[in-house]
């Protein structure tokens, strides 16, 4: 992180109870879901950062970018221009001045934006923008994402990796698709394992807990409890600020 940003954020801050909460962990895990009730209730803002990789994904399957290719996506990477709203009852992401919410969560960009987000360039350039939305959020804000506290924002006051079984995971996920698109539990599973692959050995900012990250494993937890469990360390962490 660059001492500019480092300020800023700082900076930004200016209310007494604004934290900036770093919450990672691999998908069906309850990230979404758990950060943004947590930043509707404490009042912060809301940063979905798998979105925005999402939205680049989508951008270069848009523009004819070979997604394999990472060299041309490497040189394409600084082109659209993302713009996420922190709204967390009203998240919004447009891609060149487009609404993007709908065609990101399709499963063409989905079985690709591990290959996306792998490419060196990207990843410092959806950095860079996540840095400045922490930056700029005056009352706090809850960042959720796979590398957020090992290196968008390793100096986030709370860092909270949420964990749980395949299995439970798959079945997340797999209800969170139907009645959008056909899906299978077993090939949900299979492709969360593989991503959780991809994603935990690329080179640049892989996939990992932070080392002073509060791990919570949500396999036997309600979503409620999960929601609950974070916003208690949360207070804690605003009562010793």
């Amino acid at each position: 992180m660059s001492a500019p940003v480092e300020t800023a954020a700082t900076d930004a801050r200016t209310a007494p109870a604004a934290v900036i909460v770093a919450i990672d962990g691999p998908a069906g895990t309850g990230k979404s879901s758990t950060s943004r009730s947590v930043a509707t209730q404490l009042g912060l803002s809301y940063l979905d950062t798998g979105a925005q990789y999402r939205a680049i994904t989508w951008w270069m399957i848009s523009n004819g970018i070979d997604v394999q290719d990472s060299s041309a996506v490497a040189t394409a990477a600084g082109k659209p221009v993302i713009v996420s709203g922190t709204d967390a009852s009203n998240p919004t992401i447009t891609v060149d001045g487009a609404d993007a919410s709908g065609p990101i969560r399709t499963q063409d960009v989905t079985a690709k934006v591990s290959a996306v987000s792998a490419v060196p360039e990207v990843r410092t350039v959806i950095t860079e923008l996540q840095r400045s939305i922490a930056a700029g959020a005056a009352n706090g804000i809850v960042v959720e994402g796979r590398d957020i506290g090992t290196t968008v924002l390793p100096d986030a006051d709370l860092k909270v990796f949420l964990t749980a079984s395949p299995e439970a995971r798959a079945a997340r996920r797999s209800g969170e698709l139907k009645g959008k698109e056909s899906t299978d539990l077993a090939a949900t599973k299979e492709a969360l394992i593989k991503r959780d692959a991809i994603d935990s050995s690329r080179k640049t900012s892989p996939l990992a807990k932070a080392a002073d990250a509060v791990e919570v494993d949500t396999t036997d937890l309600t979503l409620q409890q999960v929601i609950e469990c974070v916003v208690t360390l949360v207070e804690e962490k605003r009562a010793a600020r």
